[in-house]
């Protein structure tokens, strides 16, 4: 079957070019890494050709444009209003039928690959986010283990409404970031069964020395790591040997798992014997370090990536690459010279994720 691509929706799996203004940063990177044969899930873009063709047709463009003239970021009250009014208008504004089929044909297209239905992630993708300059990590929102078509197209919305959250309004504010021509894209994404998911930096992200690789893990979907919620374990490696320098067990007291009775996800505590161990094998912390590095060779740029165990694929198959994006705090100070003895690392480095989540009610 032909991967649908049309100028409203795009597969990551269909060939086309990772137009950063049609795709935003995060579906430009899902698109980039299906291209190079990198473990990544199935899914499309709602493009931001659909966003902005729905903010004019409403007149939300004028209405988006009247509530944030002359805001200061400092007055909070005035942010918040603003933020509520954009939100609440999005969020109720009806789609125009023909972006609302563009939708409707992906997501059947999506669901027909599978010999049952698959519940899917849906995450904002902004053309400002992920940008070498600017990181909007955690700026914009995630929904996750949505099943239902309708609550895919309203959370589609919900991601639109994210781009003028108060944070984030103030976040371009305060960095002289322009909201002309700002736009967003929405990656529709296969969710995974997570046994252990994470992060992995490939440096030391409190010395920046980017001769190591640092793996953050705790059990369940990795939103528990990303938002700070549990205390994950933490392993650091020597890059060039692939071997551990040091770990630290993290609490781990609680995980998300997938509940298919409430078609969502849950919370649920974790046993102290899984709490005292540590969530990934010796190969599995190899597994994760080298697709660490692979993304960085690949991108040629230093990298952050989040990552999950599949438990329902098989060994050996079941690591995914779920986002990788540029570190932006590091690799923007100036490198101080090094011994001559220092210069074997490989270049590399990341910032900490940290996000916006929401798990929606089902």
């Amino acid at each position: 079957m032909t991967a649908t691509s049309t100028r409203y929706v795009q597969f990551f799996d269909g060939g086309i070019a990772p137009e950063h203004d049609l795709l935003g940063g995060k579906c430009a990177s899902l698109v980039t890494m299906t291209a190079a044969g990198m473990p990544v899930p199935p899914g499309f873009a709602v493009t931001t050709a659909t966003y902005d063709e729905f903010i004019e047709s409403t007149g939300l463009s004028e209405l988006i444009a009247e509530q944030l003239a002359g805001l200061d970021a400092d007055d909070v009250t005035s942010v918040d209003r603003a933020s509520q009014l954009i939100r609440d208008r999005i969020c109720e504004s009806p789609v125009p039928e023909h972006l609302r089929q563009a939708v409707i044909d992906a997501w059947a297209e999506l669901q027909g690959r599978f010999s049952e239905p698959v519940p899917v992630a849906v995450r904002s993708s902004a053309t400002a986010e992920d940008l070498p300059d600017a990181s909007f990590a955690g700026q914009q929102d995630t929904y996750l283990w949505l099943i239902d078509e309708a609550d895919v197209h309203q959370h589609i919305r919900m991601c639109w409404a994210s781009l003028y959250t108060s944070r984030a309004i103030m976040y371009r504010l305060k960095n002289n970031i322009e909201d002309e021509g700002l736009s967003m894209a929405v990656a529709v994404q296969k969710m995974v069964s997570a046994e252990s998911a994470g992060v992995a930096i490939t440096m030391n992200p409190s010395t920046g020395d980017r001769s190591k690789i640092v793996i953050d893990a705790s059990w369940g979907i990795g939103e528990a790591v990303v938002s700070g919620h549990v205390t994950p374990d933490n392993i650091m490696l020597d890059k060039i040997m692939m071997t551990i320098v040091s770990e630290h067990i993290g609490d781990k007291h609680i995980e998300l798992v997938p509940d298919p009775a409430q078609r969502g996800l849950i919370e649920r505590p974790v046993d102290v014997t899984r709490r005292e161990i540590r969530c990934l094998s010796d190969a599995q912390v190899m597994q994760v370090a080298e697709l660490a590095k692979r993304a960085e060779k690949h991108y040629g740029t230093p990298q952050d990536i989040e990552w999950a165990i599949d438990r329902d694929l098989p060994a050996g198959e079941n690591l995914l690459l779920l986002q990788a994006r540029p570190e932006t705090i590091h690799s923007n100070k100036p490198q101080e010279p090094k011994a001559v003895t220092a210069t074997i690392g490989v270049s590399s480095l990341t910032s900490m994720l940290t996000g916006s989540i929401r798990i929606p009610n089902q």
